[in-house]
């Protein structure tokens, strides 16, 4: 007789679970808050979905995480994810190691992954949201929701973080769950997200753009440091290399830590390139103004913000500016610091970081106090960095896990 599985939620783990264990023969009902599957994952990516990266290692992911994923990802690593899209017919492409759907649609994986759903007869009740999961005398499980009650042999809980926004229904209300189930929650926070910045720090209104190297630290503590495309808006900072550092910066953002952030504006310049470039523009200290001085220096918003910072007359004539201040001025670009006030929340954010503490969990994923609850996906505490590793952990859990189920 066939193993009766629930797996609430339907998103990249919970499909992927939901697969592979009717892949082995087991009955599968998927129950999905929202009205369609998938809804978060036909965002990600900004809509091109990074499904994983051939660049996989453990320490692309939070150090708690580190040695269990080095075991998870020899199970199920990224070979493993394209073929198993092989396998749904989606073709996949490889940018710099980035693994990406040819078609550049993240549409095209969430159809996919319906299209076996339908193939392979799982049921799936839409518009209702898991509230309970309760063990029955007879060794079952009850499934509660808003609206119904159901009896599985396992279930498997993959509804998602924090994270997400407003329509996503990423409401955190698996870790309520998880937790009265007896599992210890680790405190959760935004990760993969941008920093406002402290009001008065002469931000360009328009917006930035370009390549730096940045460093978040405290005190005399980097916290972090990245390099990568920097997005400076009118409140704050964004982008990959903001992305990245976040999760080892959130902490003490959250905890309202003087956090700075320091921006080279000329990363692949050391120290002797940059003192000859330094040589070379103040030859060019005559009758032209700051703003014509600096014109091909850099990107103009952000000589702006240098000048507005400095207090500096745009009109003022480089002539009348000594060697040592000019000096002053091109340094700035090296080590302009931004206190950070606040993160831009769950709602900005891809991924959380804390939830369910994998101490709770075997290597099936199976919960150690009933081998009957799986936990998977990003109700975990487990967070990767961008390009591919959330992702890459959400298949992996799902298809350990829903094979486990179905034996």
């Amino acid at each position: 007789m066939s193993r009766k599985i629930y797996v609430c939620g339907g998103g990249a783990s919970g499909m992927c679970a939901a697969i592979y264990a009717a892949r082995n023969g087991a009955e599968v009902c998927i129950i999905e808050k929202n009205d369609c599957l998938g809804k978060k994952l036909s965002m990600t990516g900004n809509g091109r979905c990074n499904l994983t990266n051939l660049n996989m290692s453990e320490d692309c992911y939070n150090a708690a995480a580190r040695s269990r994923m080095k075991d998870w990802l020899g199970t199920y690593g990224a070979e493993d994810v394209i073929c198993f899209f092989k396998s749904l017919g989606v073709v996949v492409k490889s940018e710099d190691g980035y693994i990406y759907p040819v078609s550049g649609q993240a549409m095209t994986v969430v159809d996919a992954l319906k299209n076996e759903i339908i193939r392979l007869g799982i049921k799936v009740i839409y518009k209702e949201q898991l509230k309970s999961i309760n063990s029955l005398e007879n060794g079952s499980l009850e499934i509660v929701t808003a609206k119904s009650r159901y009896e599985a042999d396992k279930c498997i809980i993959a509804v998602g973080s924090l994270s997400g926004v407003k329509s996503t229904m990423s409401t955190g209300d698996g870790y309520y769950i998880c937790k009265k189930l007896g599992m210890n929650i680790k405190d959760t926070f935004p990760a993969l997200v941008g920093f406002k910045c402290e009001e008065g720090e002469l931000l360009p209104e328009k917006g930035v753009r370009c390549d730096v190297r940045i460093s978040f630290v405290l005190g005399n503590e980097v916290l972090s440091s990245e390099q990568g495309e920097l997005q400076i808006t009118s409140d704050g900072i964004s982008g990959i290399p903001v992305m990245q550092a976040s999760r080892d910066v959130i902490r003490f953002v959250e905890e309202k830590k003087p956090v700075y952030a320091v921006i080279d504006f000329f990363p692949d310049y050391d120290e002797s390139d940059f003192d000859i470039l330094k040589k070379d523009m103040l030859r060019l200290k005559d009758d032209r103004s700051v703003t014509e001085f600096l014109l091909g220096f850099a990107n103009q918003g952000v000589t702006d913000m240098i000048l507005g910072r400095m207090k500096m007359s745009k009109t003022m004539k480089m002539k009348n500016v000594s060697d040592s201040f000019a000096e002053c001025i091109l340094d700035s670009y090296r080590n302009l610091k931004l206190k950070i006030d606040d993160s831009y929340g769950y709602q900005a954010s891809q991924v959380t970081t804390g939830g369910v503490s994998i101490a709770e969990i075997g290597s099936d994923f199976s919960f150690n106090k009933n081998r009957n609850i799986y936990v998977i996906g990003e109700l975990l505490d487990v967070d990767g960095r961008c390009g591919g590793y959330n992702l890459q952990f959400a298949f992996t859990s799902g298809s350990i896990a829903g094979c486990a189920s179905s034996l």
